[in-house]
Parts: structure tokens; C-alpha cells; sequence
């Protein structure tokens, strides 16, 4: 059980829409290219329970919908609302699901369920949302600050891909809303910086954030230094690559400290994440504070940890003293997104 509190480090949202002492069930689902994530919660009095949960290969079914179908047929209590959380723009009610080449609505899913309240929102904002369910074990505080929670937020998220959002403040509440900053372009800064560049461009032709802050990115940094720099990796390390999780070793490796080109790649990850973190601070002048998500950052936490990620965040042009006011925290809860999913369910009306 998860109570809503408003800590003074996290944001300030509208509260849920309930009756007084009756409980209300809520559908909410992460929905990727690969799984899907549906959990049912309960909302009494302030607390979100969950009740039950479940996971989804998502090509193993003909829509999405007949996934919440089966999802809601294996309970007994039924969901009053449902939310989503996608990963790509929604416009309108509808999402294109590019790697399942597939568009879901929300039209679609209340004429599967029968349920009125539906809503797909973007998976950084269902991210955004779950930080009003955060414990104070579930953030690893970088940095103070010196600024409370009356502020814009952001919250930037390597894993898959990178995700971005932000929190507008209204002077009494936050307001989470998505972007696609991740496919902005990158911007080299140094010779190394313009090299990675060039190779990204032979590579993908469009240099994007993702193409480097992100588990892919990892590997595409790693394969820069071995192929461009004439860095070699370890034949141990090689072979483990070989069979598992490419990013996973590397990240691993480095912070072992047992070879020279993991340790570089991830020094240029942290770098290019702590440049990036500081442009997405000054763009949405996030002053209330600066979230780290996704898969990635919790994993790493070690190397975030050194001051390199705070010294590059503090490079920004001339705004050192606002840069410095901002809290920076790592969730370390890997189900902000279906927890805020909920949350959002919750703010529906019937």
C-alpha cells in the first residue's frame, strides 16, 4: 500500500476523484513494444492498494485490447477507470505503436471493456505521476538544492530509449506533461564529442539524444571507442557481451573498473546524461527539482555518485546559480510509470 503524501521533495498534485468511504478499482497499464505491464489497484480514502498484477507478451495477442479483456476476466473485482501508459506520442485519444505496427485508442478500449473513463497517456507522463507515490527510500538524493517543490519540474529517463517530461507548476499543483525531447539533436562539445558525431551520422544519418543517452546507446558509445579509438574490449568481457545483455556488461565492467573502454563509455554516458539533464533544466527552468528515471540510472547509482554527473550538469551557459538550486534525485522505483498510471485513473471522471 502506498499512501499520497505531499513531501515537500516531491510534486504537488490534484487529488483523486472518489466518493468518501466506498473503494475504487483502477485498470493501469505500461504498455511497450514488447511486454505489457497491467496492474488493479484500489483507491480507499488516499491510499492506492495494489491488488493484483500481471505481465503480457504483446505479440502474442491479435490488439491490445483483447489483452485488458483476458486482464480483467481473471479477477473479480471489475475497474471503474482505466489509464495507460504508452511509449510514443498519443494525439487525440490514439497512439501508433511503431514496433508492434499497430494504432491503439482510447475508443477502442471502452468499446472492449465497456468502461467510459479511459485515458492513454504518454509513458514519461504516467512516469511523472508516479512520483506522488514515491517513499522517501524509493529516491537516491545526487543533490540538495537549495529550492523546494513550488517550481517546475523535469524528469529525464534513459533505458530502452530516453524519455522527458515535464511538471508545470500553476502556483498550486503540478501538471505533468510529456515530450519527445530524446530525438532532439545531439550537440558535441569537445574533438571526442565531434568524432562520436560523425559516426553517428554514418550510422543512424540523424544524431539524436537516444542514440547515445539510452541501453543502445551504451553499446553504440562502446562500439565508437573500440571501432573509431582502437579501444579493445577484454576477450572475458567480449564473450559475455556475446551471450547477454551488451549494456548490462559494460555498465557492470565499468563500474568493476575492469576495462579501460567500459570505464570510457560510461564516463561519456554520465557526461552526455548530466548535458542533457542541465539543458532540460534550463529549458523547462525546472527549479522545484530534476528527477532521474527509467531502467538505467537506478543501475548505476555508483557512478553517479562520483561528482563527475554534477561537475558536467553545472556546465551550463552562465546559469550556475540556478543549476545549483535544484534538487537532483534518482526513482528508484522500476514502476513509477504503472503506479502513475493509477494515479492518473484515479483523477477520471466516471
Amino acid at each position: 500500500m502506498q499512501t499520497i503524501k505531499k513531501q515537500h521533495y516531491l510534486p504537488k498534485f490534484v487529488a483523486p476523484v472518489y466518493e468518501q468511504g466506498e473503494d475504487l478499482y483502477l485498470l493501469a497499464g505500461d504498455l511497450g513494444g514488447t511486454k505489457t505491464n497491467l496492474a488493479l489497484f484500489r483507491l480507499t480514502e488516499g491510499d492506492l492498494d495494489l491488488v493484483r498484477e500481471d505481465k503480457y507478451a504483446s505479440r502474442d495477442y491479435a490488439s491490445f485490447s483483447e489483452i485488458i479483456q483476458h486482464f480483467i476476466s481473471q479477477g473479480e473485482q471489475q475497474p471503474q477507470r482505466i489509464c495507460i501508459g504508452v511509449a510514443g506520442p498519443v494525439v487525440k485519444g490514439k497512439v501508433e505503436l511503431t514496433n508492434l505496427a499497430r494504432e491503439l485508442s482510447e475508443d477502442e478500449i471502452r468499446q472492449a471493456t465497456g468502461i467510459r473513463a479511459v485515458a492513454l497517456i504518454n509513458d514519461l507522463e504516467a512516469t511523472a505521476y508516479g512520483l506522488a507515490t514515491l517513499s522517501p527510500g524509493q529516491l537516491t538524493t545526487l543533490h540538495r538544492g537549495t529550492a523546494d517543490n513550488s517550481g517546475n519540474m523535469a524528469i529525464i529517463a534513459p533505458g530502452t530509449g530516453l524519455g522527458m517530461a515535464g511538471l508545470y507548476w500553476d502556483g498550486q499543483y503540478h501538471h505533468p506533461f510529456p515530450t519527445e525531447g530524446g530525438h532532439g539533436d545531439f550537440a558535441p562539445r569537445t574533438e571526442l564529442d565531434i568524432a562520436l558525431l560523425r559516426y553517428l551520422q554514418e550510422k543512424y544519418e540523424i544524431a539524436s539524444w537516444e542514440r547515445v543517452i539510452s541501453g543502445p546507446g551504451i553499446v553504440t558509445i562502446y562500439q565508437f571507442l573500440r571501432d573509431v579509438k582502437g579501444m579493445e574490449m577484454p576477450a572475458a568481457l567480449a564473450a559475455e557481451m556475446a551471450a547477454g545483455d551488451d549494456a548490462a556488461v559494460i555498465s557492470k565492467a565499468a563500474m568493476d573498473g575492469k576495462a579501460p573502454v567500459c570505464v570510457k563509455t560510461m564516463e561519456l554516458f554520465v557526461r552526455y546524461l548530466a548535458r542533457e539533464s542541465c539543458n532540460l533544466v534550463l529549458k523547462m527552468k525546472s527549479t522545484g527539482g530534476l528527477f532521474l528515471g527509467g531502467g538505467i540510472p537506478p543501475k548505476i547509482t555508483r557512478l553517479l555518485e562520483t561528482g563527475e554527473f554534477y561537475h558536467h550538469y553545472m556546465q551550463g551557459d552562465r546559469m550556475a546559480e540556478l543549476l545549483g538550486s535544484v534538487p537532483i534525485h534518482i526513482v528508484n522505483n522500476d514502476k513509477s510509470a504503472l503506479w502513475g498510471a493509477a494515479y492518473y485513473a484515479g483523477l477520471l471522471a466516471d
